[in-house]
């Protein structure tokens, strides 16, 4: 086997790791729940390398996540189900199909009318899947609901904003922030109350709904949650690694640095990024 700048390399690489006799032992014998939190990571790799601006790690991920896609591919045709041409004709398809103002006739010609065109197609998509999976036998998956169309697989956060966004088409929502902040303050007393009956399923419940209110300001002012939230992430990585740092420096360890220590390095970097700001 040669590297190769031809899918083919790669989909010939797959084939020869999952044959039985002669391929890698831990790739035979993965399927497509194994496989799946690798794929959901390498994804989550992409956008970290997009956030940190490095080109050399994003090209490098995305081959990660291109190759999660070979793998459930090459799984699917050896149960007969599919294989990766069928999965391009199949994304090719819905995008020629998607944006009719390209590749056909259609009047919208505005941000705006091509994202209500691609509703309505997507609306379309959805009963001739309900009708496909009937046809086979299998249960509704739903998707014919309001609702229905989001994923129950997303990361809960973006699943929390999908499903606001959603509702929030035929008018439930609210018109401005402030409403969602006395909102969160609510569900904040009641958080509290929950945590002072010391019930843990009620607390796991009361912070649930705090979390799903705070998405939902989150949206109304612009910030998506997931990279605010992963934004606040990288934030507390680099003032932890101060603290590491500056324990170091003057012969202190983590473990033997009391709380009160550690708060006042926190603070220290808290102040050298406001400088740098």
């Amino acid at each position: 086997m040669e590297p190769s700048r031809d899918i083919k390399g790669l989909l010939d690489i797959m084939e020869a790791l999952r044959q039985p006799e002669s391929g890698c032992p831990w790739d035979v014998v993965q399927t497509f729940e194994t496989i799946k939190p690798y794929t959901i990571e390498e994804a989550y790799e992409v956008a970290d390398a997009i956030e940190r601006g490095d080109m050399h790690d994003l090209c490098d991920e995305l081959g990660d996540l291109l190759l999660q896609v070979v793998f459930h591919a090459r799984m699917a045709e050896e149960a007969g189900e599919f294989a990766f041409g069928d999965v391009v004709e199949a994304v090719t398809r819905k995008m020629i199909r998607r944006h009719p103002h390209v590749f056909a006739r259609s009047d919208a010609d505005t941000p705006e009318a091509v994202k209500n065109q691609w509703d309505k197609i997507k609306q379309a998509e959805k009963a001739e899947r309900q009708a496909r999976r009937a046809t086979r036998g299998l249960p509704s998956d739903g998707a014919t609901s309001h609702l229905g169309s989001i994923q129950r697989s997303f990361p809960a956060l973006v699943e929390a904003l999908k499903l606001q966004e959603r509702a929030a088409k035929v008018g439930f929502d609210w018109s401005e922030p402030e409403p969602i902040l006395d909102k969160i303050e609510e569900e904040i007393g009641e958080l509290r109350q929950a945590l002072r009956e010391k019930e843990r399923a009620k607390v796991a419940d009361e912070l649930g709904d705090l979390i799903f209110a705070v998405v939902n300001i989150g949206r109304h002012v612009g910030a998506d949650p997931e990279m605010a939230l992963r934004g606040t992430n990288t934030k507390f990585r680099r003032r932890f690694a101060h603290i590491e740092h500056e324990l170091e420096a003057h012969g202190e360890t983590l473990e033997a640095a009391t709380l009160e220590r550690m708060e006042e390095l926190w603070q220290a970097a808290k102040a050298i990024e406001r400088q740098l700001a």
